[in-house]
């Protein structure tokens, strides 16, 4: 069992930054991959970025490629997402998720566990 929370979400204007916490509780948080998804209001759940369990490998949206950066600390329990350059279309409920597959993993039906979400709002 994983539990996972979110938090670092908050407002910023369009061009700032904010980085993303995904706190873990669990042992095998460290052999799964992870994954930030991302809803705005009245639009389905996507994929923003992925982590394989050893940090080798990551995976974006893309949307985001060269703007957000995974990373994970295993021996914090922790992952994060370090998001520049936002712009409005960035606001959204972003959750952070882990997976009991391998690699890193873009759908929404791969993950298992998953956090409760942090609000980021980017005014223009």
């Amino acid at each position: 069992q994983v539990q996972l929370v979110e938090s670092g979400g908050g407002l910023v204007q369009a061009g700032g930054s904010l980085r993303l916490s995904c706190a873990a509780s669990g042992r095998t948080f460290s052999s799964c991959p992870v994954g930030w998804f991302r809803q705005a209001p009245g639009k389905e759940r996507e994929f923003v970025a992925a982590i394989s369990w050893s940090g080798g490998n990551t995976n974006y949206a893309e949307s985001v490629k060269g703007r957000f950066t995974m990373s994970r600390d295993n021996a914090k329990n922790t992952a994060y997402l370090q998001m520049n350059s936002l712009k409005p279309e960035d606001t959204a409920v972003y959750f952070c998720a882990a997976a009991l597959t391998t690699g890193t993993p873009s759908f929404l039906s791969e993950y298992k566990y998953w956090g409760q979400g942090t609000q980021v709002t980017v005014s223009s």
